[in-house]
C-alpha cells in the first residue's frame, strides 16, 4: 500500500475542486456568432475561430498545441486502449453534462482494463444551430474533468451536421494509457469462492437522467454519480495486485447486465445477497414510485470487482477511504460452475434469478 496515502491525498484535493470556479475563471468570450453553422465544420475561417477560442485556448497542452490531426506520444509495454461515443439526452443533467460524462466514461473504460489513463482524443459532432454558449459550457466541464483526473486531450475533430440531422451534440472519445504493472484482468482468472464487490451505491445516474427527462420532482435532488474511477482501481492494484481478478463498470443495463455477462462468459453461478447491495434511499424510493429496479439502472461512477476471498474485506476498507467508494460492499460470491446464472437471495432466504435485461430501461443514458 505504498502509494495509497499519496493517492488519497490527491483525491481529497481534487474532490474539493469547485466546478463553478472554472466557469468564473473561463467566462464566455465575445464570439462573433451565437450559434453553430455548417460553416463551422468546413475547416475554414469559422472552424479556425471556433477551435482557437473554445478548444485550443482552454484545453491546450504540448500535444494539442501542435495543431495536428494526430498526436505522437511515448508508449512502452502493455497499453490499455478504448473508444466510446456519447449521445446522452438531455445533455445537461444534475451532477454533470455530456462533456464531463464523456471524459469520465472514457477514463473508466481504460481503468477497467487495469490501465492508467493518460491521453484522450475528443471529437464533436454538432447540429447546426447549437448555441455557442452551450458548447462553451461543455468545453469548460471537459476542462474541469481532465484537470481533476490528471489526463490530457492530445487530438480531436469537429464536424457540423444539418439542422434536424443530429440532436444538439454528440461526442466521441478515445482513451490510451499504460497498464498497471500488477494488472491481470481476465475472465479466465475467476474461480469458485471469489468475492464480488461493488464500489458504491448503484442506480443513481439512471434515475438522475430520468428525473430531468420526464420533469419529475423528488424530495431531494438525485444527482448523477459520474466520476473518474482510475484513482480507486490503481489503489486496489497497488495494494492487492493479482488478487484483483476483474473490473467492470455497470453502465447501460446496470449491475444486472454486467453480472449476467460475467456469468454467461464463465459458466459460474454468481450468488448475491440483496440486502448488501448499496442503493441510496432516495434512489430506491424513486424506483418504487416509477416501477423500476435499481439493479437495472445505469451507473457512471461505480465499478464491480471480482477479487480473491482473502482480500475482499480489506479491499472494501480501502475503497471506503475515497468519497466515490464510501458505500463499497461485498455483495456476493462466485459459486459452482454449472448454470452460468445470477441468483439473488433476500433476507428471508428466498432466491430468484436476476435476468439479463432484454431492452434498455432508459435509452440514451450515456
Amino acid at each position: 500500500m505504498k502509494n495509497i496515502k499519496k493517492i488519497i491525498e490527491k483525491m481529497k484535493k481534487t474532490k474539493n475542486m469547485d466546478k463553478q470556479a472554472y466557469f468564473l475563471h473561463y467566462p464566455l468570450p465575445d464570439f462573433e456568432f451565437d450559434t453553430i453553422t455548417l460553416a463551422h465544420g468546413s475547416g475554414g475561417l469559422l472552424t479556425h475561430q471556433l477551435l482557437e477560442k473554445a478548444v485550443f485556448k482552454i484545453l491546450g497542452n504540448a500535444w494539442l498545441d501542435m495543431r495536428h490531426d494526430g498526436a505522437v506520444v511515448s508508449a512502452k509495454g502493455r497499453m490499455a486502449f478504448t473508444t466510446d461515443s456519447f449521445v446522452i439526452s438531455p445533455i445537461f443533467f444534475p451532477g454533470g453534462d455530456i462533456g464531463e460524462l464523456a471524459i469520465n466514461g472514457t477514463i473508466n473504460d481504460v481503468a477497467m482494463c487495469g490501465g492508467l489513463p493518460e491521453f484522450l482524443s475528443l471529437a464533436f459532432i454538432i447540429e447546426e444551430g447549437f448555441p455557442v454558449k452551450d458548447l462553451w459550457n461543455i468545453v469548460i466541464s471537459i476542462k474541469y474533468a481532465i484537470d481533476k483526473a490528471g489526463v490530457k486531450i492530445v487530438t480531436g475533430d469537429t464536424k457540423v451536421v444539418d439542422k434536424g440531422k443530429g440532436d444538439k451534440i454528440f461526442i466521441n472519445t478515445t482513451g490510451l494509457g499504460g497498464m498497471h504493472p500488477s494488472a491481470d484482468i481476465r475472465l479466465s482468472r475467476i474461480h469458485k469462492g471469489d468475492k464480488i464487490i461493488v464500489s458504491n451505491s448503484i442506480g443513481t445516474h439512471g434515475i438522475a437522467i430520468l428525473s430531468v427527462r420526464e420533469g419529475l420532482q423528488f424530495e431531494t435532488e438525485i444527482r448523477s454519480d459520474t466520476a473518474p474511477l482510475h484513482f480507486m482501481t490503481r489503489t486496489l492494484l497497488d495494494a492487492f495486485g493479482t488478487h484483483i481478478k476483474l473490473f467492470r463498470d455497470p453502465t447501460r443495463g446496470g449491475l444486472a447486465a454486467v453480472l449476467n455477462e460475467i456469468a454467461n462468459a464463465t459458466g459460474y453461478t454468481l450468488q448475491l445477497e440483496e440486502e448488501k447491495i448499496p442503493v441510496l434511499s432516495q434512489v430506491r424510493a424513486a424506483c418504487e414510485i416509477l416501477g423500476l429496479d435499481p439493479l437495472y439502472s445505469a451507473n457512471e461512477g461505480v465499478f464491480v470487482a471480482i477479487v480473491s476471498p482473502q482480500i475482499a474485506e480489506k479491499a472494501v476498507e480501502t475503497l471506503h477511504n475515497f468519497e466515490e467508494g464510501r458505500h463499497a460492499a461485498v455483495i456476493g460470491e462466485i459459486t459452482d460452475k454449472d448454470q452460468g446464472i445470477v441468483l439473488i437471495s433476500n433476507p428471508l432466504g428466498g432466491k430468484r434469478v436476476m435476468m439479463m435485461p432484454v431492452g434498455e430501461q432508459l435509452p440514451r443514458i450515456c
